[in-house]
């Protein structure tokens, strides 16, 4: 019975001593200690925010893209069956190239109809000029004389009409009128300039209200960016525009206002400003990108560390503050606000904790951080 009670008890002390066990948790204070021979062996540098002139710019994003004259939709006036194409995504068209070819025997009643109005056409106006002459020499009544002034301007307009609907479908009328017809339509391009879309396959039918194909003049591509009301005040022509292509790379492009929107007429209150672009960079850039840009309003002294010298961590900036040189390096990594950039510095706004006369890691701190 004492063995049941001495077991009783030692478990019982064993259980509580675990209970009573704290887990130790680690604090992530910022601190970050480098050897001498890390910092030789990296290469590292230290440095203190060295006075620089940033530009002061607008923030905004928009699109490459060209004036509505230089981007075409091309249609057919009326539908029909794709008889051939060869042209795919990509190609370069001249204006007035045949693009496809249609197929519809619609076409035959339109050059069907055309014909016997011309056909009428003569003899109505024929009418039309005898019936004149009567009634000027008081030989027929007013009545007949206007019945065929009537009928003649109705077949006139008809016959224009018909042949307005030829020539728009690049029909000749002339060849109609000989009878020569068609079932088959070409339509040309209506501008020169790269195939951006293409919706046609051999044998589809192809309504009026279809886009057959796209076509962009890409010698003609512009900046198109939206401005926020609070800032278009600021915004001037001929300022210079820094621009980024987000998803497809940081190259850096320029660009300068060319245009300024004159109202507000979106719900988001955002203004358009059209900015040219350099000749070279057309080559790069395609209509449709997404660009994030900067508009250059004014200039300013301020003190700047190297870009590769702040790290940003969920949205917040920081540095790496010398706290010691004894043989190895100590830094703690230390929060900052920062203003404008250019292409190889960033602004550091001072504090009570990192200013001018502060010491940072200006170089190897991807090395230190990862």
């Amino acid at each position: 019975m004492k063995k049941l009670f001495y077991i009783a008890t030692i478990a019982t002390l064993l259980f509580s001593c675990k209970q009573e066990v704290v887990e130790e948790k680690v604090v992530d204070d910022g601190i970050i200690t480098v050897t001498a021979a890390q910092f030789e062996s990296s290469k590292m540098e230290i440095g203190a925010p060295v006075e620089q002139d940033f530009d002061v710019t607008i923030k905004s994003s928009g699109k490459i893209d060209v004036p509505p004259q230089y981007r075409a939709k091309v249609t057919t006036f009326l539908g029909g069956y794709v008889k051939a194409t060869k042209l795919l995504v990509g190609d370069k068209v001249a204006k007035g190239q045949a693009l496809i070819t249609l197929e519809n025997t619609d076409y035959l009643d339109l050059q069907k109809d055309y014909v016997e109005v011309a056909e009428q056409i003569n003899y109505l106006k024929s009418e039309f000029e005898r019936q004149k002459t009567l009634y000027t020499e008081k030989i027929t009544s007013q009545k007949n004389y206007l019945k065929a002034e009537s009928e003649y301007r109705q077949a006139k307009g008809m016959y224009q009409g018909l042949r307005e609907k030829l020539l728009l479908l690049n029909i000749n009328p002339a060849n109609v009128e000989r009878g020569k017809f068609t079932s088959q339509i070409t339509i040309s391009a209506p501008i020169s300039g790269d195939i951006t879309v293409m919706n046609a396959n051999v044998g589809m039918f192809m309504a009026p209200s279809d886009i057959i194909l796209e076509i962009v003049d890409t010698n003609y591509l512009h900046l198109n960016l939206s401005i926020f009301e609070k800032d278009i005040l600021h915004v001037k022509q001929g300022q210079n525009i820094s621009f980024t292509i987000t998803e497809a790379s940081n190259e850096q492009f320029s660009s300068k206002v060319q245009l300024v929107g004159k109202s507000i007429e979106s719900k988001d209150r955002t203004i358009s400003v059209i900015g040219t672009l350099n000749p070279k960079d057309k080559s790069k850039l395609l209509s449709g990108m997404f660009v994030e840009a900067g508009i250059v309003i004014n200039s300013k002294k301020g003190f700047g560390i190297p870009v590769d010298a702040l790290i940003t961590d969920n949205n917040k900036y920081f540095v790496l503050l010398l706290k010691e040189n004894k043989g190895s390096y100590v830094f703690k990594k230390t929060l900052v606000s920062i203003g404008e950039k250019n292409e190889e510095f960033v602004e550091i706004v001072p504090n009570e904790i990192v200013n001018i006369n502060s010491k940072i890691l200006t170089k190897g701190v991807f090395d230190v951080t990862n």
